[in-house]
């Protein structure tokens, strides 16, 4: 009878708690569903090349990980976010640190060290820390409305931890560090600090953006190759208008749309797999369009539009403090942004990064912290309606 107590206490738990928002909840589960399915077909390169064109292997790698999303979105869409943030500093910390081990224990892949290899499993510390950061800016925010206009006690503490989290992840992974800065600038914007805080933050980004770009040939090549211009001296113009080399992905993103037309080839009948570098991941959303068409294209853009909705008007909104307001927003911000940026890249609208399609592309950590991020804003409507 002991053994079974704790058991029966999270049964009742579970009971008794209010019903989270369901269309977030719907959202995030098509999303999974449409990642399976999308994987299955952009998959098949990689097997071929690694192993023998055995495909049900990576699929179950991605079952997997999906299962671990899901079971941190579960998870933490029952435990009170406010319980989170006793250990929101000590995570941004941890987070910080495994940035600075990354960059000596880390793997190499595609010209950035971003991750630890975990057997077949991988861990990228920057999918920590955008969790850990929105979590302790809300604290933050959340405890200092009383003196928000305050440079001293207010906007340099934020500025600190803002800038060392956004400076460590942008070394490697730029992309994501942009996307941060602006989920945090919207945070603190809701959090009433001042126009002229905020347009610090947002000009001192810019300048440090711009210093990244100095010192990573790769990153500047990109954003030439996309102008269309030489613009930065570091780089090479032969590399960069090369038609194999910068421009090719993007090319490639776009024959796959014309491919796909309205209605789409059909489900596993994309060729253009067979030619975009990392179709499973990066491009997933070109492989989508081109399966699928315009239409499935559109429909997977819907799906983050009513995740947005949902995320601000419903469960921010609504939510019983100013905490759980600001990680909504934050939470909420980060997973659409990813969204519609690497649909954006896919396009041809921006540069080419790294930003994977949340719960659809083939991934590790970025995947089970995504979970981690809805089970949050998912446990904020929870409060909301219990009260």
């Amino acid at each position: 009878m002991k053994q079974r107590r704790p058991l029966a206490r999270l049964r009742q738990r579970i009971r008794d708690s209010a019903p989270a928002d369901k269309y977030v909840l719907w959202v995030a589960l098509v999303l999974a569903a449409i990642g399976i399915l999308a994987v299955y077909s952009a998959i098949s390169f990689l097997a071929e090349t690694k192993a023998n064109g055995d495909t049900e292997r990576f699929l179950l790698r991605h079952a997997i990980r999906l299962v671990l999303a899901l079971a941190a979105l579960a998870v933490f869409s029952f435990l009170d976010y406010h319980t989170l943030t006793r250990w929101a500093r000590v995570l941004l910390l941890g987070s910080l640190f495994l940035l600075l081990l990354v960059q000596i224990f880390g793997v190499t892949y595609g010209g950035s060290t971003r991750a630890f290899r975990l057997g077949t499993l991988s861990l990228q510390p920057s999918d920590v820390a955008k969790v850990a950061l929105i979590l302790y800016l809300g604290v933050l925010l959340a405890r200092k409305q009383d003196y928000i206009k305050s440079i001293s006690r207010t906007f340099v503490p934020i500025f600190v931890w803002v800038f060392a989290s956004v400076l460590l992840i942008g070394i490697e992974d730029l992309s994501t560090a942009a996307v941060l800065l602006v989920a945090v600038g919207l945070m603190c914007f809701i959090g009433r600090v001042s126009a002229a805080q905020l347009g610090i933050l947002a000009v001192v980004g810019i300048v440090c953006a711009l210093l990244l770009l100095r010192t990573s040939p790769n990153r500047a090549a990109r954003v030439e190759a996309y102008l269309g211009i030489g613009v930065f001296s570091h780089t090479d113009d032969a590399d960069v208008f090369n038609p194999q080399a910068e421009g090719y992905q993007a090319r490639q993103a776009r024959i796959a749309f014309a491919l796909g037309g309205l209605g789409g080839r059909g489900p596993g009948k994309s060729l253009q797999r067979d030619f975009l570098p990392a179709p499973y991941n990066d491009f997933i959303f070109a492989v989508v369009a081109e399966e699928y068409g315009l239409l499935g294209a559109l429909t997977l853009l819907g799906l983050f539009v009513v995740m947005l909705l949902c995320g601000y008007l419903r469960i921010a909104r609504q939510a019983i403090d100013p905490l759980g307001l600001f990680l909504a927003v934050g939470y909420t911000t980060t997973i659409v942004l990813f969204g519609y940026i690497h649909a954006a890249v896919a396009t041809g609208l921006l540069p080419v990064t790294g930003l994977p399609l949340p719960l659809v592309s083939y991934g590790g950590s970025s995947m089970v912290t995504t979970g981690a991020m809805i089970g949050i804003v998912l446990n904020i409507s929870r409060q909301a309606r219990k009260q």
